[in-house]
């Protein structure tokens, strides 16, 4: 609750939220199951300030299938709940065309960040976050198509490591080239 008063203080749109995390006794079901009440006690408040509630798909074990994802969001039943969908973090777990097409309309911001399944070996996934921006294995033409089709209008944001005025302009330059696509 107090996320959505802050983000309404500070002209936000909306907050970011990783609903649950599945580790030992904290199975995919309870996660489930515990979490949707939880968020469905904030959804009038959210609605009441304009402000939606972005659910990311992250590598923590919960919602990293896209039909999942999808039904989740459903469940919560408001508009002001959607998907703050992460490019590179889709890679993991299947082709990102199909989490934008099973999504659709609930994606309502995009964090931006490149993916090498050829640099995540041996199961160290986390190297594969070391390709640059259209380097990797995102498949960018295939992505701004798909969002294209669903008229995505929201924010784009870089989910990587920045650094000074020459790393942020090619950070901006490959982000601009992505959505010229």
């Amino acid at each position: 609750m107090t996320a959505i008063k802050d983000a309404k203080s500070y002209g936000a749109s909306s907050v970011l939220l990783v609903p649950a995390v599945v580790k030992g006794e904290a199975t995919y079901e309870k996660c489930w199951k515990r979490s949707i009440p939880e968020i469905k006690k904030a959804i009038p408040l959210a609605e009441e300030q304009g402000i939606d509630i972005l659910l990311e798909n992250v590598w923590n074990g919960f919602l990293t299938d896209p039909v999942e994802t999808a039904k989740y969001i459903d469940e919560l039943g408001s508009e002001r709940v959607g998907a703050y969908y992460d490019t590179g973090n889709s890679v993991r777990y299947g082709n990102p065309v199909i989490w934008i097409r099973t999504l659709g309309k609930r994606i309502k911001k995009l964090d931006i960040k490149e993916f090498d399944l050829a640099l995540a070996k041996d199961n160290d996934w986390y190297k594969g976050f070391g390709a640059k921006l259209l380097e990797g294995t995102n498949g960018w033409y295939d992505i701004i198509r798909e969002l294209k089709k669903i008229d995505y209008q929201g924010w784009g944001t870089a989910e990587i490591p920045g650094g000074g005025k020459e790393r942020l302009t090619e950070i901006a330059e490959r982000m601009d080239r992505i959505f010229a696509l």
